[in-house]
């Protein structure tokens, strides 16, 4: 297993922290009111979470050498693939609840949030029992294989997000309001705190991404058990998961392809994970880095190239562009246009 043990001190970790938390106060302030993202504006905050990822890379080269800058190369990258299948999903949800363009920021932002505690807690777990159950190791690399078989043939399932189970739990323990109120998760009437439309939202972005960081993070674990690459990896990819959306969700159906292209790289970190406890060994980091780089180029080029004759809009218009914001009253509730089908959620029901 490729651990690639060295000392974190803890004030390290302290300072990533610090920097994720302001980072994400940052991303909140800029988008402390509910104007509606477009492309430009998605575009150019991509670019900038995009460039901290990178940038945090070179620092781990300059201060832990090649090899742990490589690793935590071929972390990012494959969280960074796997966070578009979310957008994929993200955008079924808005589309099926008919989420008002200018609150859809808001949901993405909590929702960031959510994962970011999910993956903390599962890489510790996850990490912990690869380095004392070596046998794990084979669990998890037949989940990952798995997982990739399922997504590759589940390209036309269906998902209903009404029918997870976690939202119908929480309609049924919560007083819930069939409409949107505004920005709001929740309201109160005669007294009593009733949930809005849009926290049935978060709770189904939440409850999705809960299964998207099972799978992210078993991939990463793939590749090094070492806690503080896999969760930098793993931060660097879902900080810029909302900027991400907004500035794909207009060009979903150029991507007909890319399940294919995440369906080998959850399969090849699968077999890398079982190899591991194998005389095989560990895969070296550059052969690993370069099949991730190689596999994400040749699906968006092949899902481009095929879909080239498709008009992809890139104005400066929101993502889902026709759900007019709704007032307090939450009487507008228009819905948006079609989106395009999720890839099936790994092959699971799912919101």
């Amino acid at each position: 297993m490729n651990d690639l043990s060295f000392p974190v001190p803890l004030w390290v970790w302290a300072a990533v922290t610090v920097g994720i938390c302001v980072m994400l106060a940052v991303d909140l302030i800029a988008h402390r009111d509910n104007h509606v993202i477009g492309f430009k504006e998605a575009a150019i905050w991509s670019s900038i979470w995009i460039a901290i990822g990178l940038g945090f890379g070179l620092i781990l080269l300059a201060w832990q050498g090649g090899e742990v800058s490589s690793t935590y190369y071929a972390g990012y990258l494959i969280e960074k693939a796997l966070s578009i299948d979310n957008v994929f999903v993200f955008a079924l949800v808005f589309s099926f609840f008919a989420v008002p363009d200018a609150y859809q920021h808001k949901v993405l932002f909590w929702g960031v949030l959510g994962a970011l505690a999910a993956r903390l807690v599962f890489i510790f777990v996850g990490a912990e029992l690869l380095q004392v159950f070596f046998w794990t190791a084979y669990l998890f690399g037949a989940f990952l294989i798995w997982t990739g078989w399922k997504m590759a043939v589940s390209k036309d399932e269906e998902v209903h997000p009404d029918r997870n189970p976690v939202v119908r739990l929480v309609k049924k323990l919560i007083p819930t309001d069939p409409k949107f109120h505004g920005d709001k998760f929740f309201i109160r009437r005669n007294g009593k705190r009733i949930a809005t439309l849009l926290f049935v939202v978060l709770v189904a972005v939440e409850a999705t991404d809960l299964i998207f960081a099972v799978d992210s993070v078993a991939a990463v674990l793939a590749i090094t058990t070492n806690t503080f690459l896999v969760w930098t990896a793993n931060a660097f990819a879902v900080l810029g998961l909302r900027s991400l959306y907004f500035c794909l969700a207009g060009l979903l159906r150029r991507f007909a392809y890319l399940h294919y292209g995440l369906a080998v790289l959850l399969a090849f970190a699968g077999v890398k994970l079982i190899l591991s406890e194998t005389p095989v060994g560990k895969l070296p980091i550059p052969l690993t880095l370069g099949v991730i780089a190689a596999t994400i180029t040749v699906s968006i080029a092949w899902s481009l190239i095929a879909t080239r004759n498709q008009l992809a809009d890139t104005a400066d218009v929101p993502a889902t562009a026709g759900t007019a914001p709704a007032d307090d009253r939450g009487d507008e509730t228009a819905p948006a246009p079609d989106q395009p089908a999720a890839r099936g959620t790994h092959g699971k029901e799912s919101p």
